[in-house]
């Protein structure tokens, strides 16, 4: 069976020849079919292009923001890391500082010492945000879990150290470490011989020897419970510093303070003087503990 074919004529100009091409049938259909694919593909090349160009601002601007994102992602997880460093510190000097003060460090503080903050690794610029986001979250919201764990703790010692340190201030402030006047020791305290009988006797302080009117001070703070005259002290006072501590000054010359004084430490309380049975101007210091005097040597700091 013959093949259908169908005749082409080009017709060029008056003066050319008609040209004839013969082609069958189906080869027609074929080259119609893929011309109309062709001009198909074309629209809808030029179509989506158009979409596509329509969506690049978009694109650009959620570019922008994921940049941005992950610039403020880097930036908060440095802040978690500097915070988790500043709490290390603190718990550091709260370690030292009870160990100086002899005070157990608590097992919820040791639990917490040392926990990191979010992975920096995971932060860095070529990586996607996608491929980091719920690893990234996960890891910020457990370091921040610790943190306020951290800080509550921390805040609880810091408390208690506070009030021990707060307790011990008030003690030291009571506690005589300074020598109440200026002068030379020129009796000591202990077993001598004493000037008036020339016989073995105790001295219950020490004798610090200088000019009549030399400025007597407090050696800590106290309040004066006696100021007046006592048998051999002469004019003597006695101040009360709390935590069962007592100091007395005796052959004054003058008061500075009186009975009911709350005293601080380098305040002038009175003047050296020679009352009272002595053998020449000098201030006769005592240290009592629980009512039994003490060397005063051991309360006064070089």
């Amino acid at each position: 069976m013959a093949c259908k074919k169908s005749t082409i004529l080009f017709l060029p100009g008056a003066s050319s020849k008609v040209r004839r091409i013969s082609l069958p049938n189906k080869l027609i259909l074929v080259l119609a079919s893929l011309l109309v694919l062709i001009i198909g593909g074309l629209i809808w090349l030029i179509t989506d292009y158009r979409k596509v160009k329509t969506h690049i601002p978009e694109l650009r601007q959620l570019q922008r923001e994921n940049a941005m994102q992950k610039t403020q992602l880097i930036a908060l997880c440095k802040e978690i890391n500097h915070a988790n460093q500043k709490i290390a510190a603190l718990q550091k000097f709260d370690h030292k500082l009870r160990i100086m003060t002899n005070l157990e460090s608590s097992g919820e503080q040791d639990q917490f010492l040392g926990v990191g903050g979010p992975n920096m690794s995971t932060l860095k610029p070529e990586y996607q945000l996608e491929e980091v986001h719920s690893g990234l979250i996960r890891q910020m919201h457990q370091s921040l879990e610790n943190l306020d764990a951290e800080i509550a703790v921390t805040g609880i010692s810091q408390t208690e150290l506070s009030n021990f340190l707060r307790k011990q201030k008030s003690l030291l402030a009571c506690t005589p470490s300074i020598k109440p006047a200026q002068g030379w020791v020129s009796s000591g305290f202990g077993y001598r011989i004493s000037p008036f009988t020339n016989r073995r006797e105790f001295h219950k302080g020490l004798d610090i020897a200088t000019r009549i009117g030399t400025p007597v001070i407090a050696p800590a703070d106290g309040l004066v419970v006696f100021a007046g005259r006592e048998g051999n002290y002469g004019k003597m006072m006695t101040i009360n510093h709390g935590y069962n501590l007592k100091t007395r000054y005796g052959h004054l010359h003058k008061f500075r303070v009186k009975k009911g004084t709350h005293v601080k430490r380098g305040q002038v309380i009175g003047e050296v003087g020679n009352t009272g049975r002595c053998t020449g101007p000098h201030l006769h210091y005592e240290v009592l503990l629980n009512g039994v005097p003490v060397n005063p040597l051991r309360y006064i700091l070089n």
